[in-house]
């Protein structure tokens, strides 16, 4: 799927996104997972085509020698692949939409929602000058963003960071270095206290805990891990190690919204603060990760911009914007329907698989 504008980070640009979904067909209805992997292994170790394998190969008939599939049961089965968390995450995505739809019931509703619509912010690529930079803030504040994200990289960070401050003094702004920094660069990563931001978030590469830990207790701005979180496991040791004060939960990263919910509840039984980030879903994703960040605990604006912000035509209804909040789906399971022409508009390549999905 082609991207309204590209998207550039340390890893690289993005002008385009491969999707992968799961498409999951029961006795009682249908549901649909996005497998958030993206094409290359830049994020993480995994990848769309690697994922797609994983899928057919191991996971889901794993998940298909159950006998009696639920999203409750995915997990367990798939824990012997190590890894391929997005892939897993989109297959129990689509038994938890197919389960709920067969029940009338809401994701919102099964993940223990208590909004009705959420708080979101915008994420702004690395722009090829400061000024442009400058001028799709200014686009995404007048759309009605007021908190915005922005991706650095050394060599990139306090010029940036220095021109959008000036020009929106009151922004409520932050950062993603994307693991970008050594733990060399402290002294000029304290330098970002001055911008005064919501958060830094994950300067160091994931195995740097003790880094990270060693940053936060120099800096005033606020420590916020994302790669480094895998799992409630993960979570509760970089919270014990003092390596961040607020954690970044993405549903492909953690291996399925079930983990997630589970590292909300361990998050807000500490009182520490999380946030829903989002890895350029379609409107499937998009509507599992809207309804997650509506539960009572996600504090921080989500990175779940409206579908506009990202496709000019989503295989999905739209998520639109309305002020500074995208409503949260209540229709039965995701809440949202493919649209089967889109697919096909878009080169859908369908791989049934017979043999393993019934």
């Amino acid at each position: 799927m082609p991207l309204v504008r590209p998207f550039r980070t340390s890893f690289g640009v993005q002008s385009t996104r491969d999707v992968l979904l799961v498409h999951v067909i029961t006795d009682s209805g249908e549901g649909w997972g996005e497998c958030a992997a993206h094409a290359e292994p830049f994020y993480n170790e995994e990848f769309t085509e690697s994922a797609m394998m994983v899928l057919r190969r191991w996971l889901v008939p794993a998940v298909r020698s159950l006998g009696d599939v639920t999203a409750d049961a995915v997990a367990g089965a798939c824990r012997q692949v190590k890894g391929y968390r997005a892939a897993k995450a989109g297959l129990e995505m689509a038994v938890l939409d197919a389960e709920l739809r067969a029940a009338s019931s809401s994701f919102a509703a099964r993940l223990g929602a208590t909004r009705t619509a959420i708080d979101v912010g915008v994420s702004v690529g690395i722009t090829p000058t400061v000024d442009e930079l400058v001028e799709q803030v200014a686009g995404y504040v007048t759309d009605g963003y007021r908190r915005v994200k922005l991706k650095i990289m050394p060599g990139w960070d306090l010029a940036p960071l220095q021109a959008v401050r000036s020009a929106f003094p009151d922004l409520a702004l932050q950062v993603d270095a994307n693991a970008g920094y050594e733990p060399g660069d402290a002294d000029l990563l304290a330098e970002l206290d001055r911008f005064g931001m919501l958060m830094i978030e994950q300067p160091y590469a994931p195995d740097e805990l003790q880094a990270h830990a060693a940053l936060a207790a120099r800096m005033a701005t606020p420590i916020c891990l994302d790669e480094s979180i895998l799992s409630v496991g993960h979570a509760l040791t970089a919270l014990d190690m003092g390596a961040c004060t607020i954690v970044n939960i993405k549903v492909g990263r953690v291996g399925g919204v079930l983990e997630a919910v589970r590292i909300h509840d361990a998050c807000r039984e500490r009182g520490v603060p999380v946030w829903c980030g989002g890895m350029l879903e379609t409107g499937v994703g998009r509507a599992a990760n809207v309804a997650l960040a509506a539960l009572p605990g996600f504090t921080f604006p989500a990175d779940i911009s409206a579908s506009e912000r990202y496709w000019r035509r989503d295989i999905t209804e739209p998520f639109v914007l309305q002020g500074s909040t995208i409503e949260v789906p209540a229709g039965p399971g995701l809440g949202v329907t493919v649209d089967p022409d889109v697919l096909q508009e878009l080169g859908a390549v369908v791989e049934p698989q017979e043999d393993v999905l019934a």
